[in-house]
């Protein structure tokens, strides 16, 4: 067995891991490469291996740096399935239909400003009648129900805790009459949040890839960001403002609507509207509607004695797809809460918003995730004066709050944990998934504290023999 390291490798985007068993080669992940444009459009363009020689792609979950590059892996000349959980299926249609038009759009932009410099128009990494062909090939399965994908190889699909769908892959791999089980962990959730179920644990793994995204960190108690969140909304509701929250249209929109939503229900939020401004987040609210089995029993509870059975919708909350919709907010007189994507607030109408909110002291711009170097989010995390939205410069006189405890990646002692819970430790384990720092921070742990005698961080394109 050999596995190749084509992305996520060293960084925390374009996860591509292949893998070669039995002379068959599976690629785990097909994420999109995000960073610099021009850096990614060529990465992404460009598969790092023939297409054609995939016979099967297995994906842990459908964040776009994990799905996003599907369409292209398909339209490069893969034709062979492509397994997740059935709840990744769903949102897959959402997200890589959503993620054509924007490459579309991308492409729009980047080729007016070309023309006016005379030089040749460029095509879209891949389109959304493209990514259209990619969703036939997708095969969503049950969790823990194990299934043969290819010669010698069986696949199991365990609850990642993650986000919706999200899964540890498991395979069984008999080869050169040896049998030796390889996990990858995909993005591992945290233990004890809110809505989905904790992480499960496959009990034995011969070659383990872990990811590392908070490798060397620690996460805030939910609890205090949850409560902080009410402060917030309360605080700027007084001086008349309005709060404009930045906000991943998968995972984080839900998990701050379902803390909304207990907020109200507790007497604890203002009686002021609260929108969620993103025809993505709408469409996948409803994927999340149509998958309790993936929620934890608590959620499950709280669904059946919430007065409205909706934990994504109480009576101040409105979903807005329309165009018009969204402008209207911006004429909006007194207090409100608006949701909008993109989380790092480099696309979407959230610029927008924040152009309308940025240069009055009563409003508040709340940040709820980590934001990029070179980001407009990262700016204003920074508290930077004077700020860029849509080429102008406005002065930064909102409040700018920033609360850290929603991530759905595991810290570093999740991760600890949840090796330690190995049967016996793994024969090797690579660190995938993380920044440099976070990737070395976490292998000086496994090794010294838990004693596990091969950790690896391999470098991108790396290959190492199994």
């Amino acid at each position: 067995m050999q596995i190749t390291f084509h992305g996520a490798a060293g960084t925390v985007t374009g996860s591509q891991y292949l893998v070669a068993i039995n002379g068959r080669r599976l690629l785990l992940e097909c994420g999109l490469y995000q960073g610099k444009r021009d850096e990614a459009r060529e990465r992404n363009r460009h598969l790092p291996f023939p297409a054609r020689e995939v016979e099967a792609v297995v994906l842990s979950h459908a964040h776009i740096d994990h799905s996003g590059n599907l369409p292209n892996l398909v339209k490069s000349g893969f034709d062979g399935p492509i397994y997740c959980t059935r709840a990744t299926a769903d949102l897959l249609g959402a997200m890589l239909l959503d993620s054509g038009r924007l490459q579309e759009r991308d492409v729009d932009y980047v080729n007016k400003k070309r023309r006016q410099r005379g030089e040749p128009p460029v095509e879209p990494i891949y389109t959304e009648a493209e990514a259209t062909r990619a969703l036939r090939q997708v095969v969503g399965l049950p969790y823990d129900r194990s299934l043969p994908i290819l010669p010698g190889v069986t696949l199991t699909l365990l609850d990642a805790g993650h986000m919706l769908g999200s899964a540890i892959v498991l395979l069984e791999v008999e080869e050169d009459g040896r049998r030796r089980r390889l996990v990858f962990s995909g993005d591992l959730g945290r233990p004890g949040m809110p809505l989905l179920r904790d992480p499960a644990h496959p009990g034995r793994a011969d070659i383990l890839l872990l990811e590392g995204t908070y490798g060397d960190r620690r996460h805030p108690p939910l609890e205090d960001s949850a409560a902080a969140l009410g402060e917030v909304i309360r605080a700027t509701a007084r001086r008349g403002g309005k709060v404009i929250i930045p906000a991943f249209a998968v995972e984080r929109t839900q998990l701050l609507v379902l803390l909304l939503n207990r907020l109200y229900h507790q007497g604890n939020l203002p009686e002021i509207p609260v929108f969620v401004d993103s025809p993505l987040a709408v469409d996948v609210t409803q994927v999340f509607r149509s998958h309790p089995e993936c929620f934890d029993e608590a959620t499950l509870a709280e669904l059946r004695q919430d007065p409205d059975r909706d934990v994504f919708g109480f009576r101040r909350l409105t979903y807005i797809r329309e165009v018009e919709k969204s402008k209207a907010l911006n004429l909006l007189a007194g207090p409100c809460v608006i949701l909008s994507a993109s989380g790092m607030c480099e696309a979407g109408r959230i610029q927008h918003h924040l152009k309308n909110a940025v240069e009055d002291h009563r409003h508040t711009i709340l940040i709820v995730g980590w934001q990029a170097p070179n980001t407009l989010g990262r700016r204003l995390v920074e508290k930077q004066p004077v700020v860029r939205i849509f080429g102008e410069e406005y002065r930064l006189r909102a409040q700018v709050v920033t609360l850290n405890g929603f991530s759905g990646h595991a810290d570093r002692e999740d991760l600890l944990g949840w090796v330690r819970a190995f049967h016996t430790p793994p024969e090797q384990v690579f660190l995938v998934h993380g920044e440099p720092q976070a990737l070395d921070g976490l292998a000086t742990a496994l090794t010294g504290e838990l004693g596990l005698p091969r950790v690896l961080v391999p470098a991108p394109h790396q290959t190492a023999a199994c």
